[in-house]
């Protein structure tokens, strides 16, 4: 009773460590999820009407777009006449200092032109000065008037004759008896009398200027009451559009404020809870021993969350599209370290909730989850990682096809003009090629193992596998007989038949440290009888066991990842070295044994995989021990030691079914049967006396 309600506590806290994470992942979502409390509808001039029949609900304005507002509104600025103000204190100022120049003047030549001047920067200054900068600025402006103001009278002026200062010097000269001169007047810089008495009349402008721009009429029309605006299918043009946006824009002041604010927040929590809650009840139901490894649920969640954060990121940038975002990593990712059908479910799960920022959701939904179909096809049996490139490149070419027949389903061109959208899913295809280093990753924070890493784990031609061919070549062709025949049974029931492979190759590499004490290593001489003689069973067992213990070394100075050292530790469980302890046993018949020593340290196998392992490991070396070989012996032994197995309980910490276990017989019969076949004798040729 007591062990039952461990066992329930222990369920229900893995539960609710489950709704934990999925309920934390769901408020990291809505947050991060940009928050739009807009009524805008998602619609393009010249396409289709995706929505509904849109009928108005009441009577209101057809406004004019911000943009032919500011279009009328640069028209009426083009011809207006800005306002200067012409200072007459400049003048008088001008020719005061004149006149304290003519006082230092000596040599007599600037007084005897004195009047002829006077009377020519008068003329300059009635005609009006300006500063060359603002003067330059305005001739360059399609501005030809400008009104100047006098004693409170308005002088509509041309530019052309206004005068800026540099050209105002210039035509101090213009007369002939000062040209004559100039050379010597030009010691007295007569520059310094020429000033702009012209100033621009920042009050009066801005009050005309905003008049001006009031003037242009925000309203073109009105809708009636129950008036239909759009039909679904059918195009939309500039007019209806302005009617549109019109409805936006009084949609959005009836229900601006707090109501529709909390009705978005809480809209969004049921959306993405409903998702989360529907991933989470397919990995309860298809997957349910995913939810062993408590990382392995992190990883998944956390997947589907990087997602809308990273959407929420690009929101708030104009000049970026959802579109550039690796949809295509969340399958490819989940494949390699999960399975197919799990990776569809997660792409699905990302792309529905991200779509929710969309502009187009229809157009965005059908565009990643193709791309994101063409990579689970891509990578359906992955063994190298140049694949990645290749789902990548499938990837990126069906998003951008899907793209394309969209458009066209839209009435769009067959060469389109705009092909922005092309380089964003190019970039996103560049982006997708993160996945090889982002594996790596993973791999060592979430304690993850790929396919791609078993395959390259399993090539003989790594440095450990090298070794032990060298040092124990009969435990090496062993090894890799064992993992060709625990890979066909892992087939046959549907367990990872890389990861069996992979483990049965390394299951015995702490035999290299006695290679000569393990009987495919022998050439004749057996140690062990030597140990025998002397009585030392316990020695011999030490040394078989130790193989195992050697071997756990080995894996981890070589960094071999957990799930294949486990492997190591599981192929005899807690298992024991009974030819020795048998022997002990009838040398010391009324001594009571310590069965630790002839033991194992275990554990037994925690997974399928490991169970065929310590099946196909001990079936294959003890029918290559048998003294003949024929169907009915092989079938006999294969059964006997497995369901000697089964009866010591090696398996109850596993998930292995009776089921598997009788097509692990029947495979490893079959298998052994062909590989141990009973051969002919060949007939000797009767020789002629």
């Amino acid at each position: 009773m007591g062990m039952f309600n461990k066992l329930s506590d222990i369920k229900w806290l893995s539960l609710l460590t489950n709704l934990v994470i999925a309920a934390a992942t769901t408020i990291v979502i809505v947050w991060a999820l940009p928050v739009n409390t807009d009524t805008n509808f998602k619609f393009e001039v010249g396409k289709p009407w995706a929505h509904g029949t849109l009928i108005a609900n009441y009577k209101f304005d057809i406004h004019k777009s911000d943009e032919a507002i500011k279009e009328e509104q640069d028209l009426l600025l083009k011809e207006f006449c800005p306002y200067y103000i012409m200072e007459e204190d400049v003048e008088e100022k001008a020719l005061a200092d004149f006149g304290k120049a003519l006082e230092r003047d000596t040599t007599g030549v600037l007084k005897s032109y004195r009047t002829l001047i006077e009377r020519r920067l008068h003329f300059l200054y009635e005609q009006g000065i300006m500063n060359d900068q603002e003067y330059n600025q305005m001739a360059n402006d399609t501005t030809s008037i400008i009104r100047i103001v006098k004693d409170k009278m308005e002088t509509p002026t041309e530019i052309s004759s206004i005068l800026p200062v540099r050209r105002a010097y210039d035509r101090i000269f213009s007369d002939e008896e000062l040209t004559e001169h100039r050379t010597q007047l030009a010691k007295f810089n007569l520059f310094n009398f020429v000033r702009p008495n012209l100033k621009y009349d920042v009050e009066r402008n801005s009050i005309e200027r905003d008049e001006l721009l009031g003037s242009v009429a925000s309203v073109v029309g009105e809708v009636e009451k129950d008036e239909k605006i759009i039909d679904r299918g059918e195009i939309v043009d500039a007019e209806t559009a302005q009617k549109i946006h019109s409805l936006e824009k009084v949609l959005e002041a009836k229900n601006f404020g707090k109501h529709n604010g909390m009705s978005h927040f809480w809209g969004r929590i049921f959306f993405v809870a409903v998702f989360i809650l529907l991933f989470t009840c397919y990995l309860q139901i298809y997957r349910k021993s995913y939810f062993a490894k408590p990382l392995n649920i992190v990883m998944l969640y956390m997947l589907i969350a990087a997602f809308p954060i990273a959407v929420s990121l690009l929101t708030n940038h104009p000049y970026t599209s959802l579109y550039i975002l690796p949809f295509a990593l969340v399958p490819m990712i989940t494949q390699v370290f999960f399975d197919s059908r799990t990776a569809f479910i997660t792409l699905t799960t990302t792309v529905f909730i991200s779509a929710v920022s969309a502009n187009y959701q229809y157009e965005f939904i059908i565009v990643e989850m193709a791309g994101g179909m063409a990579a689970i096809y891509a990578l359906s049996d992955m063994s190298k990682r140049a694949q990645l490139f290749n789902a990548t490149l499938m990837a990126t070419l069906c998003s951008a096809f899907i793209y394309y027949a969209t458009q066209l389903i839209s009435g769009g061109d067959y060469f389109p003009r705009d092909r922005s959208m092309f380089a964003y899913l190019v970039v996103s295809g560049v982006l997708t090629l993160l996945a090889y280093p982002l594996m790596y990753v993973i791999e060592k924070t979430f304690g993850f193992t790929s396919n791609i890493t078993f395959f390259e784990l399993s090539d003989t031609n790594q440095e450990l596998l090298r070794e032990l061919s060298e040092k124990a070549p009969g435990t090496f062709a062993h090894s890799t007989t064992v993992g060709n025949l625990a890979a066909e049974v892992a087939r046959r029931i549907g367990a990872n038949m890389l990861l069996v492979r992979t483990g049965a190759l390394y299951h015995d590499i702490g035999k290299m440290k006695n290679a000569v004490f393990f009987t495919e290593n022998q050439a004749g001489i057996n140690p062990h009888n030597k140990l025998s003689e002397r009585g030392e069973e316990k020695e011999s067992a030490r040394i078989i066991i130790s193989h195992v213990i050697e071997g756990v070394k080995l894996a981890e100075a070589h960094r071999l990842p957990d799930v294949i050292t486990d492997f190591i530790r599981t192929h005899h469980g807690k298992g024991m070295a009974s030819f020795f302890y048998i022997q002990y046993k009838n040398k010391h018949p009324e001594e009571e044994v310590d069965l630790t020593a002839f033991s194992y340290p275990g554990p037994n196998p925690q997974t399928r995989e490991q169970a065929i392992l310590m099946m196909t490991d001990t079936v294959e070396a003890a029918v290559k021990s048998l003294s003949t070989y024929s169907d009915e012996t092989i079938s006999k032994r294969v059964g006997e030691l497995i369901d000697a197995q089964v009866k010591a309980g090696y398996f109850e910490e596993c998930p292995i079914t009776f089921r598997d276990i009788s097509v692990a017989k029947q495979v490893l019969t079959e298998r052994l049967k062909s590989i141990y076949h009973t051969r002919i004798t060949y007939p000797k040729l009767n020789e002629e006396e």
